[in-house]
């Protein structure tokens, strides 16, 4: 039977980083992904690199600033793929944030990066508020300028993938794990993979399987607790619309959140939503309901380019991913964001992740390898992870 230290289940950008950082520090790895690399959520984010200005509002402060972090990293080991825009914020007159809020906010996310250079923001003055191409003048009080980062998620998680493939990480796609017994020192794994059931014996388990993390937990034996969730779909719309240099941080004109208007390969993306589904089966879709959300704010503060009808007949491209929240009461958009791991003492060699963020993979895989180290040992390192490069 072939054996391994850690066995990773799931190919999106957290399976991706643990595979990569577990290498790094000399493990042998496996990783299982039932379809291909990035086939998921994280090919369909909001593509940014980010620490959450918004999150501020919820109070989550060392998730910003650990986002922040992961932000400074990513901009200096991923050049290529990760690269600095400007954030604009405009503030209305019947804006629920005023202008002193969103500056103190402003100064705030600035002192959580450790004053780096891109934690700089300024006002920007009224004569140039026309160069954001179709932003409503009316009503406009203030507009601020900020940075954070944007990228391409797919190519990001694929760059990672390869990264832990040259330092001996072993990635299976179209590999489906089916069963997972744990024993008392290690976990024995059965996956279809290539039309035939194989058998893999694995010192520690990592469940990185995304909205699907509870439903790898059915496979195991014996059976263990999983955490209570809810499947949040957030849908972006592509417009055939001429992109602006920079991307727009809009509050919604229907409730409390904020989406995000982006260049994208030379068009407009707008996203994103916050829908709970029921259930998860088959492809998500884009619903009616969103593409009205969507469309709704940005004809409100983009006038010029036609009613709601109109637009959508500027839709070129639309996408959904899936996320993972704890089932909590209130409303998606003031949970928490941060990864969850789960680890009981009745199955002390399994790791399951819920929710994550893109920006924090980084922070996310060195925990579970700090984890990984605490369960069954340290290893000779291959490669600093702190200083591995990616194209």
């Amino acid at each position: 039977m072939e054996t391994v230290d850690l066995l990773v289940i799931g190919g999106g950008i957290n399976g991706a980083g643990i595979a990569q950082c577990a290498a790094a520090a000399g493990y042998s790895v496996m990783l299982l992904e039932k379809e291909t690399i990035a086939a998921q959520t994280s090919a369909n984010s909001s593509k940014l690199i980010h620490g959450g200005l918004r999150y501020l509002e919820s109070g989550q402060l060392p998730l910003v600033r650990k986002s922040l972090a992961d932000r400074k990293a990513l901009l200096k080991l991923a050049p290529s793929l990760v690269y600095p825009i400007p954030f604009y914020i405009p503030v209305y007159d019947n804006s629920r944030r005023s202008p002193w809020a969103i500056r103190a906010g402003l100064s705030l996310y600035a002192m959580l990066s450790d004053f780096d250079k891109l934690g700089q923001f300024k006002s920007v003055p009224a004569v140039h508020w026309s160069k954001i191409k179709g932003l409503k003048l009316s009503g406009l009080k203030a507009v601020y300028q900020y940075w954070d980062a944007q990228t391409d998620d797919k190519l990001l998680t694929q760059a990672v993938i390869r990264n832990a493939r040259t330092l001996g990480a072993d990635v299976l796609e179209h590999a489906h794990c089916t069963h997972i017994e744990h024993k008392q020192s290690h976990c024995v794994v059965r996956y279809q993979y290539a039309g035939t059931e194989q058998v893999i014996e694995a010192q520690a388990v990592v469940n990185a399987a995304g909205p699907w993390v509870n439903q790898v937990l059915e496979s195991v034996f014996p059976p263990v607790t999983s955490l209570p969730i809810e499947w949040v779909q957030g849908s972006h719309l592509l417009l055939d619309i001429p992109a602006n240099d920079g991307i727009i941080y809009l509050e919604s004109c229907f409730d409390k959140r904020v989406i995000f208007v982006m260049p994208w390969k030379g068009r407009t993306l707008i996203g994103t939503t916050e829908t709970t589904l029921s259930s998860l089966s088959g492809k998500p879709l884009v619903t009616a309901e969103e593409i009205e959300y969507l469309l709704g704010i940005y004809s409100h503060y983009f006038t010029c380019f036609g009613d709601l009808a109109s637009l959508k007949e500027r839709v070129v491209d639309s996408y959904c991913g899936v996320r993972v929240l704890p089932k909590l009461t209130g409303s998606a958009f003031d949970r928490p964001r941060d990864t969850v791991q789960q680890n009981q003492p009745s199955h002390p060699n399994l790791l399951s992740l819920y929710g994550g963020k893109l920006t924090t993979y980084r922070t996310t895989a060195s925990e579970v390898c700090e984890w990984l180290e605490g369960t069954i040992g340290k290893r000779q390192s291959l490669a600093d992870f702190e200083q591995l490069f990616l194209d």
